[in-house]
């Protein structure tokens, strides 16, 4: 993950270079996210404090947007269980993370891009090596650091203070050993956590419940308020999620004036590749970072198909899957065009591997409007996000006709014509890939699911609900469905009341689409083909 060049954003007139923080935006924003999890929970006795080790869920990644004072999204912040394996000779749970800043602050102030690696034990949580790669000024060190932790009766103390624990953690797998405790009303913890050569002693005390709301959704969540000895009054207020996970969704700050929010923005829970347990020592490193998609003309995007030696994924369509549509206008059953959506291909585009997806809309007949719209989106097949979308929009005199590369690491969206740069969440769908990203969601009755969807020009929260389960009759013949509700972050964010009814089972085909235009509420049915037809 390289450096982005300062060329690629204004300079603010509000951000000065001189402006000196006691600790980089890199550490205080470790430290919201990280010192809301250093503790253990406070014990009447000194007893062995609770540890729930499902808190460390392999394949979790958590992406964070990070706001400063007036700026929006300055920084983002990724969190990964990226494996359980034996590593350095040891059996460990590896945790990594990814600091970066963004836009105004990355140019004027900090130009962050720093990744962290710690390994814990999956019994305790406590670290046995961390390493970090530091990014600054064009250059790049690294170092690592073993950790000493005491084990058995060792790691109990005869003089441990109430509410703390034995043992020294860093930042990053400090943020994992909060949530394995149990936030319990009212309870209040200790621990010391290092980061550098420095030591933070913190406490942090539960306040109680509240109700959350943030780009990604709302959510029932536990209070908390962090105190950092020998490091200032920061006014840390910590929100973890109120199930057995505790993920933190928000955390706020206030710093020589200035508020700052650091705010989930995506999160995914993939299935881990198998390893084994008895091989030898693993000396890992952050990945490569994928390549940045490389503006190009339509035709560089021939795939080389790369199915034969590609993992198959485990995805309720494959590729070849063709829906069509018949669309309907108003109450009248009167067809007015058709929608159709197609998996088309797995292969090489714009030198990574991707699947290319499209979309088409036309309409025919008594259409108030001719409608001739084309998009076409290449995803990664790992995690269906787009790294470029192209669009040919075609409604009555309304002509749209641009490309977008995403940045899924650096949340940006540049278009080639006209040149335009977005930015964006990281974590961002466009509204294809949407579509397919849904299929995939734990669709459980009652159940909320959010992501950042970027529009034709500019990225919107979509949530999903499952709402109920209905029968639906198409065709003549009668599906048991999911009624799914979307809705966005806009004040109005059921406006066009878009409504789709899915199968209610392992594919989750799209079978109804609803919505409310300008023009009357529209429809549009799958064609449920005969079965000698298939």
């Amino acid at each position: 993950m390289s450096l982005r060049h300062a060329t690629t954003c204004h300079y603010h007139s509000l951000v000065h270079k001189k402006l000196k923080f006691s600790l980089n935006l890199a550490r205080l924003t470790a430290l919201l996210i990280c010192l809301s999890g250093t503790v253990a929970a406070q014990q009447t006795e000194a007893n062995p404090t609770p540890f729930n080790a499902n808190s460390y869920r392999v394949g979790e990644h958590l992406t964070y947007n990070v706001n400063y004072s007036q700026f929006v999204s300055v920084a983002h912040v990724e969190v990964l269980v990226a494996g359980r394996d034996n590593f350095f000779g040891r059996e460990g749970i590896q945790l990594r993370a990814h600091v970066e800043t963004n836009g105004v602050v990355n140019v004027a102030l900090w130009s962050i891009n720093n990744d962290y690696t710690t390994y814990v034990f999956p019994d305790s949580g406590l670290p046995y090596r961390s390493q970090q790669v530091v990014r600054q000024a064009g250059r790049t060190s690294e170092a690592s650091v073993d950790y000493n932790q005491p084990a058995g009766t060792d790691a109990l103390p005869a003089q441990l203070r109430i509410g703390e624990s034995a043992g020294t953690l860093d930042l990053l797998s400090a943020v994992y050993r909060v949530r394995a405790m149990p936030l319990a009303s009212g309870s209040s913890y200790l621990m010391s956590v290092r980061s550098g050569d420095q030591d933070y002693q913190a406490q942090i005390k539960v306040s109680g419940r509240e109700m959350i709301k943030t780009n990604v959704g709302s959510f029932n969540a536990i209070a908390t308020r962090v105190s950092v000895k020998r490091g200032g009054d920061y006014e840390i207020r910590a929100y973890f999620s109120d199930d057995e996970w505790h993920v933190p969704v928000l955390i706020t700050a206030r710093y020589n004036g200035a508020d700052i929010q650091v705010e989930l923005s995506a999160s995914a829970l993939t299935a881990p590749a198998r390893t084994s347990q008895t091989r030898g020592a693993i000396q890992p490193g952050l990945p490569p970072p994928a390549a940045t998609p490389t503006p190009s003309t339509r035709g560089s995007a021939n795939p080389v198909n790369v199915q034969t030696s590609a993992t198959m994924l485990d995805l309720p369509f494959k590729v070849g899957e063709q829906l069509n549509y018949r669309v309907y206008l108003g109450t009248a059953n009167v067809q007015v065009g058709t929608l159709a959506f197609e998996v088309k291909s797995r292969g090489r585009y714009f030198n990574r591997d991707g699947l290319m997806v499209s979309a088409s809309a036309q309409t025919g007949g008594p259409a108030a409007i001719a409608v001739k719209d084309q998009i076409t989106s290449y995803l990664d097949p790992t995690t269906l996000l787009p790294f470029r979308t192209e669009l040919n929009i075609s409604e009555g005199r309304y002509r749209d006709v641009r490309a977008f590369n995403l940045d899924q690491d650096r949340g940006a969206a540049t278009s080639e014509t006209p040149k335009e740069r977005i930015e964006v969440p990281v974590g961002t769908h466009d509204l294809i890939s949407a579509l397919y990203a849904i299929r995939t969601f734990d669709l459980t009755i009652q159940k909320s699911n959010a992501i950042s969807m970027m529009a034709t020009h500019r990225p919107l929260a979509l949530l999903v609900k499952a709402a109920r389960r209905e029968t639906i009759e198409l065709n003549g013949k009668k599906i048991s469905a999911i009624v799914l509700e979307l809705k966005t972050d806009e004040p109005q964010s059921d406006r066009l009341q878009v409504r789709i009814w899915v199968g209610d089972d392992a594919r989750r085909l799209p079978l109804r689409i609803t919505a409310v235009t300008d023009l009357g509420p529209v429809r549009a049915d799958l064609v449920i083909l005969p079965a000698a037809a298939k």
